[in-house]
């Protein structure tokens, strides 16, 4: 079952690298998904174009099968299935020549909202926007769609935000990041701000340190040769926990709206405190019984990238003055398992004795497998023997809360699809932001650079290097355990 909601807008959407891996897996599952929720209006367009040769009937082909394989609702909606595919078409497009423009304008011929979706590498960006503009394409309502990586530098990111500034105003331009798009995320910023029980006690004086984990349980796979060049800092620290680190440390916006939002998560990365190298734990895993090494995925035996890190960060503001964030990422972990964690302090002073034991609040908030939030709580143990302290958890899944058990949750990339359509920026990176983001993490990897540090090995299904639970150890504290 899927929930109808409000229809959107007439909408023209053009796919660049439609016929690659994240269209196949993301893109065109999540708009056959929002055809069923009643969000693909009867003359709305969406366009693949990529340099594959290939005819509309076979990109609705390629579709169908994408569809089948990554949606489980397409088995039980074979008719509906047959009439989404009716909106879709191709166009065999050049990046960086003449070929295919004059077909693709001929394409779009509607008064709509106009939204182009850059599937493709970086290196493209500045070519599609300038052809976009050449031959006429772009109109007032058009939007564009980049993805990560938005660059791998501070001065890359520039060079890459200056090329779109030139034919894309910043309030058309949407950099995605589909974290940002996930339900819990978001229900996050409804937790903080839409209830008094947490937001007094959201600071430095109540909470003791707050961890980020997004583990993975594969290894690099098919991504080597990006990867390589790239390691867990740039390809997840960067951006991905980046976002969540700022939805969780910023100051309550003014409104729910898409500059106040990211003006309070821009003033988070221009506060984050440079982190010393002792802060710092990169890993790469080693060879298992499920998989070979990641330098043997890589084919570099001497490959100093890393597939794990691990750091310790501080916010220089009034708000979290003293409260450390350990931010931990890796691949070949023991679990796959994004959340976040926030451990409040214990209670100043204990009436009931020190054999009764001590514990502190900690709320867990669960972005996969199981998006969901628990609240640790302190109450007596049942039973005689006098008082004795034990923790319990108050268990929110939101499948079982929302009475969606047996169902799927919505993708991330639905949402912000849509948003796209409706003109909405909110869950989407502003390029001050990304630069920002981008001098941060800069001088971390040219420290290691500089100190030819190589990273620690770790074998595979367990939580890392050693030295990342000493992170932690050395400060009395210790990482939440990953668990499926």
């Amino acid at each position: 079952m899927v929930a109808r909601v409000i229809p959107v807008d007439p909408f023209e959407l053009v796919v660049f690298g439609a016929t690659g891996d994240l269209a196949r897996r993301k893109i065109l599952p999540s708009l056959f998904r929002r055809f069923l929720a009643g969000q693909v209006p009867d003359t709305a367009k969406i366009v693949g174009a990529a340099r594959t040769d290939m005819d509309s009937a076979g990109f609705q082909t390629f579709a169908k099968d994408a569809i089948v394989e990554f949606s489980p609702l397409a088995a039980s909606h074979e008719a509906q299935l047959a009439e989404f595919l009716k909106h879709l078409s191709y166009v065999s497009i050049d990046a960086r020549g003449k070929s295919g423009w004059a077909e693709l304008k001929k394409t779009l011929q509607g008064d709509c909202v106009r939204a182009f979706y850059f599937s493709v590498g970086p290196g493209l960006f500045g070519d599609l926007a300038e052809r976009l503009h050449a031959h006429g394409i772009v109109t007032p309502k058009c939007r564009v769609v980049v993805e990560k990586p938005f660059g791998r530098d501070l001065e890359s990111a520039r060079v890459l935000n200056k090329g779109l500034a030139q034919y894309f105003a910043e309030d058309q331009i949407y950099r995605i990041d589909h974290y940002l798009g996930k339900e819990t995320v978001q229900n996050l910023m409804a937790v903080r701000f839409g209830n008094l029980l947490f937001e007094p006690l959201w600071n430095a004086q109540f909470v003791d340190h707050i961890q980020i984990t997004v583990a993975e349980t594969v290894g690099v796979g098919g991504r080597g040769e990006y990867y390589d060049k790239s390691g867990a800092m740039r390809d997840m620290v960067q951006n991905h926990l980046m976002q969540l680190l700022c939805l969780i440390a910023m100051e309550p916006p003014s409104k729910f709206d898409p500059d106040a939002v990211r003006d309070e998560k821009l003033k988070v990365i221009r506060a984050l405190e440079p982190v010393a190298p002792e802060d710092i734990v990169r890993g790469q895993y080693r060879a298992g019984k499920d998989g070979p090494s990641y330098a043997e995925e890589v084919n570099d035996a001497k490959s100093s990238t890393e597939s794990f890190i691990a750091l310790k960060a501080h916010i220089a503001n009034w708000r979290w003055n003293g409260t450390p964030f350990y931010l931990r990422t890796g691949k070949r972990l023991r679990a796959r398992m994004s959340e976040i964690v926030v451990v409040f302090k214990e209670p100043p002073h204990s009436i009931f004795g020190a054999d009764a034991g001590r514990s502190a609040n900690i709320l867990t908030i669960r972005l996969q497998p199981d998006e969901g939030m628990t609240l640790q709580v302190t109450i007596k143990e049942p039973g005689p023997g006098g008082m004795r302290l034990i923790d319990v958890p108050l268990d929110m899944s939101f499948a079982e809360a929302l009475g969606e058990t047996g169902t799927e949750m919505p993708d991330a990339y639905e949402r912000l699809i849509m948003d796209v359509i409706r003109g909405n920026q909110t869950l989407f990176m502003r390029g001050d932001e990304v630069e920002a983001a981008w001098a941060w993490t800069d001088p971390m990897i040219a420290g290691w650079d500089k100190r030819r540090e190589v990273p620690q090995l770790y074998h595979p299904g367990t939580n890392g290097p050693e030295d990342s639970l000493m992170l932690l150890h050395r400060d009395g504290r210790r990482w939440r355990d990953l668990e499926a």
